[in-house]
C-alpha cells in the first residue's frame, strides 16, 4: 500500500501515535506536519527559480 505498509502495520503506528500523543494533540501535529511541507515546497520552489536565473558578471573591467 504505502511503499510496502500494510493496512496492519500501518493501524499500529496509528495506535501507538494515539496512546503516546492521545486525541487531543493529532490534529496540531498534522497542522504542524502540514504548514512545514508548505514552507519546504515554496522553499524548494524559490531555490528552483534562483538556480534557473542568470548569473550577473559584475567584476567587469
Amino acid at each position: 500500500m504505502f511503499g510496502g505498509i500494510s493496512i496492519w502495520e500501518l493501524s499500529i503506528i496509528l495506535v501507538i501515535v494515539l496512546i503516546i500523543f492521545g486525541a487531543g494533540k493529532l490534529p496540531e501535529i498534522g497542522s504542524g506536519i502540514g504548514k512545514a511541507i508548505k514552507n519546504f515546497k515554496s522553499a524548494s520552489s524559490e531555490a528552483d527559480n534562483k538556480s534557473s536565473e542568470p548569473i550577473e558578471d559584475n567584476n567587469k573591467v
